[in-house]
C-alpha cells in the first residue's frame, strides 16, 4: 500500500519530535553498495528518484515503489520527505544503494501513519538511488574524444547527422541510433529536438565523441516520454557526429594542386575523363574509380553528375588534384542512394583530372621544330616514314615507333592510322618535328582501342624522317616532268611495236 510518505505526513512527523520524552536516535545508515565513479551526491535543495522498500524491524513490508512499477521522485531538505529520509538521502550517488533506519521521531512519530504504519515505529528503507538534479542545473558536456583537425563546428541553424546511445542516469537504456543502423538526423537551434540535445551539440566537429547530460526540464520533464522515459529523468547522451552542413552552404574546394602550365581550363560541355575516391564527411569510403581500374567520363556543365560535381569539374586544368566537399542539396539530397549513401549526406571526392575534351575540338598541332628549307610538304597520297611517341595527357606511355625495328610508314588518306594523327602528319617536311594533341572523335572514340581506354584525348610527338611523291586514288603513276611527246614510243624500248610491263616499269622508274 503506498503511503503519503512525505507532506502529507510532515505535520505528524514533527509533532512527534516533541513528544518524545527519552534520548533521541539519529537515523542509522548502511552504504552497502557504493559505485566506483560518483560525479555527483545528493545535497539539500536536490532533486532525486530512488526506488525502495519499506519494512518494519521485523521484515513486513509497508511499502515499496518497485510494487508501483515506477520510482520515488522528491525533493531533499525542504520539509517534503520525512525527516530521517531527508538526511540518510543526502550524499548518495546515483546507483547507490542503502539501508537507512529512520527512528519514530524522524519517521511518524507517536501517532504513526493510519492502518499501515502504527505509533512509534522504526522504519527500515532499502533505497536504490537512480536520479539526481537540480533547479540550477546545466548541460553538462564532457568531451571524449576530439580531431586533431577540426575545420568547422556545430552552429545554429546547421542540420547535424549524429549516433548516439541514450541512457537514464543508472544507465539504463532508453534508445539508441546504432540498435536502428541509422543516424538521427535534425535541425539546431530551431526546436526540432529537446534543449538539452540542442545545446550539448552546439560546437561539436565531425568525429568528435561527447558525453552529454541534462537536466528533466531540459529533456522531457514531468511527463516523460513513452514507456522508456519517467517523468522528471535526467537523461545522459553519449554522442558521435557524423556529419555537419548548413542549407545555405555551397561546395567548398580544399587543397587543389595545379601544374605549373596549364594551356585550357575546363568549361560547360566539355568531356572529362577523371579518377576520384569518394567518401562521407566522416571519412567512411563509398566509391573509387580506382577501384574499378578505370575512370569516371562524362560531361560536365549539363546535369550528367550531382550539381556540385558538375560545379567543381569546370575550370579546372589537366593533371589537376582537389578535395570537393559537397552539400546534400548539391549531391543526392534527403533519400541519398540505397545502401550506400545515407540521406542528408555531406559527400568528399578527391578528385585527379585525367584529360578533357570538346566534341567540337579539331586536332591541335605544334611545331617544335622545323628545317630552314621546308618548300615540300606531305600530301595526301604521300607515303611517308616517320617515329612518334603517344601517350595520354597524364603523361602515361602508350606506344612508340622506337619500340619497333623500322619506322612507321603510311600512305596519307588511305584510313591506315586513326583521323587525327592522319591531320597531324599533313603539311609536314622532312626533318620536322611536331607535337600533336588528338580528341578521342578523331582518335580512338568511345571504346578506345588495345591498350587505349575509352574517350581518352591523345599526345603525340612525330618526327617525320621523310617521304615519297604519291598518286592519286585510281592512279598507277604520274610524270613529275614534262610527259614525252609520243609516250608509247617512248616506253616500247625494243621498238617491237609492243609495250610490256617490263618496260612499263623501266620507263616509270629510271
Amino acid at each position: 500500500m503506498r503511503l503519503p510518505p512525505v507532506s502529507a505526513l510532515l505535520n505528524l512527523a514533527v509533532l512527534c519530535v516533541f513528544c518524545s520524552t527519552g534520548p533521541l536516535e539519529d537515523v542509522v545508515i548502511d552504504r552497502y553498495y557504493i559505485p566506483p565513479v560518483c560525479p555527483r551526491e545528493v545535497t539539500l535543495g536536490d532533486h532525486v528518484r530512488y526506488h525502495y522498500n519499506g519494512t518494519f524491524e521485523d521484515g513486513k513490508k509497508f511499502d515499496s515503489s518497485h510494487d508501483r512499477g515506477y520510482p520515488f521522485s522528491g525533493l531533499v531538505g525542504i520539509g517534503r520527505l520525512i525527516t530521517g529520509m531527508d538526511r540518510g538521502l543526502q550524499g548518495m550517488c546515483v546507483n547507490e544503494r542503502r539501508k537507512i533506519i529512520v527512528p519514530p521521531h524522524l519517521a511518524y512519530g507517536s501517532l504513526g501513519a493510519g492502518s499501515v504504519i502504527p505509533p512509534d515505529a522504526t522504519l527500515y528503507f532499502d533505497v536504490h538511488m537512480l536520479d539526481i538534479w537540480n533547479i540550477e542545473d546545466k548541460v553538462q558536456i564532457h568531451t571524449l574524444y576530439k580531431p586533431a583537425e577540426c575545420n568547422r563546428t556545430v552552429e545554429s541553424s546547421d542540420f547535424v547527422r549524429y549516433h548516439y546511445n541514450g541512457t537514464l542516469l543508472d544507465g539504463t537504456e532508453f534508445d539508441s541510433s546504432h540498435s536502428r543502423g541509422h543516424t538521427y538526423d535534425t535541425y539546431i537551434g530551431q526546436d526540432w529536438i529537446i534543449k538539452g540535445m540542442d545545446e550539448g551539440l552546439i560546437g561539436m566537429c565531425v568525429g568528435e565523441r561527447r558525453s552529454i547530460i541534462m537536466p528533466p526540464f531540459l529533456a522531457y520533464g514531468e511527463q516523460g516520454f513513452g514507456t522508456k522515459i519517467p517523468p522528471n529523468a535526467s537523461l545522459m547522451f553519449d554522442v558521435l557526429l557524423v556529419d555537419l552542413h548548413n542549407p545555405k552552404d555551397d561546395i567548398t574546394i580544399d587543397s587543389k594542386k595545379s601544374l605549373e602550365s596549364c594551356i585550357r581550363q575546363s568549361v560547360a560541355g566539355d568531356y572529362m575523363r577523371y579518377h576520384y575516391n569518394a567518401t562521407l564527411l566522416d571519412g567512411t569510403p563509398f566509391d573509387s574509380s580506382y577501384s574499378r581500374n578505370q575512370t569516371y567520363n562524362t560531361y560536365i556543365g549539363m546535369g550528367y553528375v550531382i550539381a556540385g560535381m558538375d560545379k567543381a569539374l569546370q575550370g579546372l586544368c589537366i593533371g589537376d588534384r582537389m578535395r570537393v566537399t559537397v552539400p546534400p542539396h548539391m549531391a543526392y539530397g534527403e533519400n541519398g542512394v540505397d545502401n550506400i549513401i545515407p540521406g542528408s549526406a555531406v559527400l568528399v571526392f578527391d578528385v585527379h583530372v585525367i584529360d578533357f575534351h570538346n566534341p567540337k575540338d579539331n586536332v591541335e598541332v605544334t611545331t617544335t621544330f622545323k628545317p630552314e628549307n621546308c618548300n615540300d610538304t606531305t600530301q595526301t597520297d604521300d607515303l611517308v616514314r616517320y617515329h612518334y611517341n603517344c601517350s595520354m595527357l597524364d603523361g602515361t606511355q602508350l606506344f612508340s615507333s622506337h619500340d619497333y625495328k623500322n619506322p612507321q610508314e603510311i600512305i596519307l588518306g588511305a584510313s591506315k592510322v586513326i583521323d587525327g594523327l592522319d591531320t597531324a602528319l599533313h603539311g609536314m617536311c622532312a626533318g620536322e618535328r611536331r607535337v600533336a594533341i588528338v580528341p578521342p572523335h578523331l582518335g580512338h572514340g568511345e571504346n578506345g582501342a588495345r591498350g587505349v581506354p575509352g574517350s581518352a584525348v591523345l599526345r603525340f610527338e612525330l618526327e617525320l624522317l621523310d617521304f615519297k611523291k604519291g598518286v592519286p586514288n585510281g592512279y598507277l603513276f604520274v610524270w613529275l616532268s614534262d610527259t614525252p611527246e609520243n609516250l608509247f614510243e617512248a616506253m616500247d624500248l625494243d621498238k617491237n611495236g609492243e609495250v610490256p610491263l617490263e618496260e612499263v616499269s623501266n620507263v616509270i622508274f629510271t
